[in-house]
């Protein structure tokens, strides 16, 4: 009864929001109270909620604080030379922005962070999409898809999880898989293309009228001059100027903004070096390395009490809409696990193996990391699911480090999973909705872990 219900709980989640009945902060907190009094359990409601909210604070801290802090070094102008070369490579081609927003996504994903990648991504983004009219959802599908891939990373958190289950190295596991990540990571850019190639057919390619300064020219604005669409037949088409959403989206490019700080920059790429070394060294938790990121950078850059509570106001929405969806999820993730749905769910799937798949179990835990990542959390994965898999495979003769190899395919999926707090970052900033982000992504990122699979087979590695 508990397997069914866990199944039913989240597919009526995920039906709500698609269709958008309901807003994801209420389905994550009203559908899983439902289904706790179900199944019978309501009077432990409380408990799972704290326990929920308990391990999922010190992540709302830290997107928190993080926002806070990237929103400073946006608003003082660190990120603005990366803006530019994007733009130098982009061109206002749909295309070439689709692409580098793939590439800017994989690369800044380095961190092992995913709530530090979508906030540069979007940051960096989004005043182009927003500019050109581009599909939001298009930026969000392909930046989640490649942070996935490189989520794989033995720093960011699934390959670390599955040797520590396993009781492996994590270099075993992620080094023979780089042939097929980087497969992965190929197709990830080769769709970026293919949306890229239907966005610029949808929008055409922008061109500007005149020759403009450098700094104009950076934000497609500037000058005087407006930009001006070139459709199919190369004639100049006028591109709109948009309402208050349009001018609202390029604020964070206005090269004359009052927030600049050109004479703090070096400090402020110095500061973002040292807070992101420190994560990866793990010297202080994340949490307490973005409070201290975001207190230091608001006291050199706005020293004045008053700039300070405007820079915090500025990024008020931010912070409140993502802390919000975390501790809501901590509503779900807590009711999954307190009531034991996710361990029947997991029996069940593990139990309904055929016996003749068991040489097999590598490719069976491929396929089973792509929904279960999904749809549980990396740890209840990692630690409840994988290690019955891995006992599996060894009865039938397959190493642990093949399973361990394959747990982690599922990874460019879990990075839209509604579990997964980064997720409500990227959407919140793009301001997408989930439910649109969730029905554009899902098949392309299940098909990006079937690709990262097949070749995971086809090169032995599985």
């Amino acid at each position: 009864m508990l397997t069914i219900l866990g199944f039913t709980m989240i597919a009526t989640f995920l039906v709500l929001i698609m269709l958008k009945k309901m807003s994801p902060i209420a389905a994550l907190v009203l559908i899983p109270a439902l289904f706790c009094v179900f199944v019978g359990k309501g009077a432990h409601l409380g408990d799972y909620v704290i326990d929920g909210v308990t391990s999922l604070a010190p992540t709302a801290a830290m997107l928190m604080f993080a926002i806070v802090y990237f929103g400073v070094m946006i608003d003082v102008g660190l990120f603005d030379p990366v803006v530019r070369g994007i733009l130098r490579f982009c061109k206002a081609d749909p295309l070439r922005i689709v692409v580098g927003t793939a590439l800017l996504a994989a690369i800044v994903s380095l961190d092992g962070d995913g709530s530090t990648t979508f906030m540069i991504t979007v940051s960096a983004m989004y005043p182009l999409y927003k500019r050109l009219k581009m599909s939001l959802v298009v930026m969000t599908g392909v930046a989640a898809m490649a942070n996935g891939v490189m989520n794989t990373l033995p720093w960011g958190g699934p390959t670390a999880r599955a040797a520590t289950a396993l009781k492996l190295d994590a270099s075993d596991i992620f080094v023979p898989m780089i042939p097929a990540l980087a497969m992965g990571l190929l197709f990830v850019l080769a769709l970026a293309y293919v949306l890229g190639r239907r966005e610029r057919k949808r929008l055409g390619v922008l061109t500007l009228d005149e020759v403009l300064v450098e700094e104009s020219e950076t934000v497609l604005v500037g000058a005087g001059k407006s930009p001006t669409r070139t459709g199919g037949s190369g004639a100049a088409l006028p591109e709109s100027t948009g309402g208050d959403g349009d001018d609202e989206g390029f604020q964070g490019l206005d090269p004359h903004r009052e927030t600049l700080r050109p004479r703090l920059y070096w400090f402020n790429a110095a500061l973002t070096v040292t807070l992101l070394t420190a994560m990866i060294m793990e010297w202080l938790p994340i949490p307490v390395l973005f409070l201290l990121g975001a207190a230091l950078a608001l006291t050199v850059n706005f020293p004045q009490m008053p700039a300070q509570r405007a820079r915090i106001a500025a990024h008020a929405e931010n912070v409140l809409n993502v802390s919000g969806m975390v501790f809501a999820a901590a509503v779900f993730t807590g009711v999954l696990q307190g009531t034991g749905m996710v361990d029947h769910m997991a029996e069940w799937l593990v139990g309904n193996i055929p016996d003749g798949m068991g040489p097999h179990m590598a490719l069976v835990t491929g396929v089973l990391s792509i929904p279960l990542t999904y749809f549980m959390s990396n740890d209840g994965f990692y630690f409840g699911v994988l290690p019955v898999l891995a006992e599996a495979g060894q009865a039938h003769g397959v190493p642990a480090v093949e399973i361990a190899r394959a747990s982690i395919i599922g990874q460019p999926l879990h990075m839209s999973s509604p579990l997964v707090p980064a997720v409500y970052v990227l959407v919140g900033m793009a301001k997408v909705e989930f439910g649109d982000h969730t029905r554009f992504v899902v098949k392309w990122a299940a098909l990006t872990s079937l690709v990262v699979l097949g070749a995971g087979i086809l090169f032995g590695i599985i």
